[in-house]
């Protein structure tokens, strides 16, 4: 049952690859809690490909939302990404070239950040070059218009699977049962 979710995954990291998605593999941390409720370290939290096939399929959902919610010309409340300011790209700039990398002029995709990324793997200082480059990057915000999503290269990004429920995906779902008659509750 699970070996072609798995090749499904294989799919869409392919297209992620292909579409030049910013590519920031930075570890999250994880709280260690005893018993007690006492905290006592911090570790880097593992990150294995049962966890990346769900965000693949988690976007790919919320890529199918705002999909369906145009065909059908109804309201929907996307995540937008702009690309970065040139303020930041200018700080960015000037930090790389202390590790002699170049930051090219007149950021278009994320593709061009992930130049640098891969430059990076295996440098002493790959974390704090990753740290920058997420740095370098505008705040995601929710908008009924669509700017499309520079980090995920993609033309379009609804915001469908939040993990904790938000006024926005509470929109795009009341839209989604609206617009395509699926009973009450909708907009």
């Amino acid at each position: 049952v699970i070996r072609p979710l798995y090749d499904a995954f294989k799919i869409l990291l392919k297209a992620r690859q292909k579409r030049g998605a910013l590519d920031l593999d930075m570890p999250e941390r994880q709280i260690l809690i005893d018993d007690k409720g006492i905290m006592t370290g911090v570790r880097p939290r593992s990150r294995v490909d049962s966890h990346k096939l769900i965000e693949e399929f988690m976007v790919l959902a919320n890529v199918a939302a705002a999909t369906a919610l145009e065909a059908k010309q109804a309201t929907c409340m996307y995540r937008v990404h702009d690309r970065p300011s040139a303020e930041k790209l200018d700080r960015a700039r000037d930090f790389l070239e202390s590790f002699d990398m170049t930051l090219p002029s007149g950021i278009a995709k994320p593709a061009q950040l992930n130049h640098i990324l891969t430059k990076a793997k295996g440098h002493e200082y790959s974390h704090l070059i990753s740290e920058m480059v997420l740095r370098t990057q505008s705040q995601a915000v929710y908008s009924p218009e669509n700017l499309g999503h520079f980090g995920l290269a993609l033309e379009r990004y609804g915001h469908f699977t939040s993990p904790i429920r938000r006024y926005a995906d509470l929109i795009v779902h009341r839209s989604l049962i609206r617009a395509y008659g699926l009973g009450d509750g909708g907009l």
